[in-house]
């Protein structure tokens, strides 16, 4: 995905309504009436890195909380897959189902990246903090996994858990 394509702070946020781990819908719209939201794209439930980051969010959720953030993951996995994510992880926080990438795609989280060397097409690794009037304050690509979510606490001036 070339960087024309890719979402920029003060950007309006694509709205979206996706079904949970649970089975509920979440609506972005919905989740910005208390406040600020976390919208982070990540590439699979269950593998690695993928978890870690899905941790370091749980564990840092209070604290993101009490500061006014609600946070949604969001992957193309299944809800039931997602639901087995969840248990088995002990996440706190809703995982979001884009099986057709559509929210990946408005987003800008889901093109051409590169892996181990070769330019692929997959989900980008993506963090957004999106105001409760729906603009984009913080729009972050290619995002590791292991210390993203300390490095975003730091971004927003929060301190460290």
């Amino acid at each position: 995905m070339s960087a024309e394509n890719r979402l920029a702070i003060g950007d309006q946020a694509p709205d979206f309504t996706l079904p949970d781990d649970r089975g509920n819908e979440v609506s972005l719209a919905e989740a910005r009436r208390d406040g600020k939201v976390i919208v982070y794209f990540y590439p699979a439930a269950m593998t690695p890195g993928c978890t870690k980051q899905a941790c370091d969010f749980t564990d840092s959720l209070d604290a993101l909380q009490a500061a006014g953030y609600r946070v949604l993951g969001i992957s193309k996995d299944t809800p039931a897959k997602l639901a087995k994510f969840r248990e088995r992880d002990g996440l706190t926080f809703p995982l979001l189902s884009d099986p057709e990438l559509t929210v990946h795609r408005a987003f800008g989280a889901y093109g051409e990246k590169k892996l181990y060397g070769k330019v692929v097409e997959g989900v980008i690794r993506s963090t957004f903090v999106v105001d409760a009037d729906g603009a984009i304050e913080v729009a972050q690509y290619n995002v590791k996994a292991t210390g993203h979510v300390a490095k975003l606490r730091r971004d927003l001036g929060l301190a460290e858990a």
